[in-house]
């Protein structure tokens, strides 16, 4: 395992940084940005080092699908997201990160072949990949669009930074630049599911599945998502027409528990950005226009 130890960590987003856990700023530039937050008490910070023997992590296998596995920490650290080891046919990708990683986690992957691919999100999920990616011997796929948000000089090359609205990462797994909440926000798609973590933000009328009323939504599309702050009706078209070629028949959000199985998905991410559009007082828009 390759860690760094003793960097900077940041306890409410997880970001790692390329300063000494002994010498912190005043600020954490990810938590200070208005898309995210700094918590009541104030700005805190630990490192790996502090962070042994406190935490731990947790595999949980999808419940349908064994080839998934979530992995999070516990006590919860940071956001508290998820990231999620896909066994592919080409390889094992793991899709976004945390900030926490152990030998019991490497132990884990090693055991089911390790890392072909990391590929993250957003920035809020960077944390510590640069170590992760190190430790497993892979790149890390995140879309250029982003790259002032990294926090860590990468010295050894790992990071694969793509221009274009998809990039194939392995055979069959795609990765497809919607923007949002992020101008390189990303979700993932592998045998027809998508990997979505709060790019398109799982609601809790997502998981009704029993007669759904007319108008349900199931997702929501925010720039910021604990400051609840959702966006324009002309992000959600770009969105969509990143994603419509693709065919899906399930969702995965960024926590545990946030799945959707729903043949009728890719209707419901439609309907559901019309919904957003037409309840924030849009009428003639684009994304209203657009059907399957």
């Amino acid at each position: 395992m390759q860690t760094s130890e003793d960097l900077l960590i940041c306890t409410a987003c997880g970001t790692q940084f390329d300063i000494p856990a002994s010498n912190p700023p005043k600020g954490c530039r990810i938590c200070d940005d208005p898309r995210q937050f700094v918590p009541p008490t104030g700005q805190t910070w630990t490192s790996l080092a502090q962070m042994r023997g406190k935490y731990h992590n947790v595999f949980t296998p999808d419940a349908v699908d064994k080839r998934m596995t979530s992995i999070t920490t516990e006590p919860k650290f940071g956001i508290g997201q998820r990231c999620i080891l896909l066994e592919t046919a080409a390889g094992n990708v793991l899709w976004d990160c945390i900030a926490y990683l152990d030998e019991e986690t490497v132990d884990f992957i090693k055991g089911k072949g390790g890392l072909k691919a990391i590929v993250i999100s957003h920035p809020h999920y960077y944390t510590t990949h640069l170590d992760w990616a190190r430790t497993f011997g892979c790149p890390v796929y995140v879309a250029v669009d982003d790259e002032e948000w990294f926090n860590r000089k990468d010295g050894e090359g790992v990071r694969r930074l793509f221009e274009g609205v998809t990039e194939s990462v392995l055979e069959g797994v795609v990765a497809i630049k919607t923007g949002g909440h992020f101008p390189g926000s990303l979700v993932l798609l592998w045998d027809k599911k998508l990997f979505i973590a709060d790019t398109l933000v799982t609601v809790p009328s997502a998981l009704y599945h029993v007669d759904r009323p007319p108008g349900t939504t199931s997702f929501s599309f925010m720039w910021s998502i604990p400051n609840m702050i959702p966006l324009p009706p002309s992000e959600l078209h770009k969105m969509w027409k990143a994603m419509q070629p693709f065919d899906f028949e399930s969702t995965h959000g960024a926590f545990t528990g946030l799945d959707v199985r729903d043949k009728n998905i890719k209707a419901r991410v439609l309907e559901s950005m019309k919904i957003q559009a037409r309840n924030e007082g849009w009428e003639d828009v684009a994304i209203l226009k657009e059907k399957l």
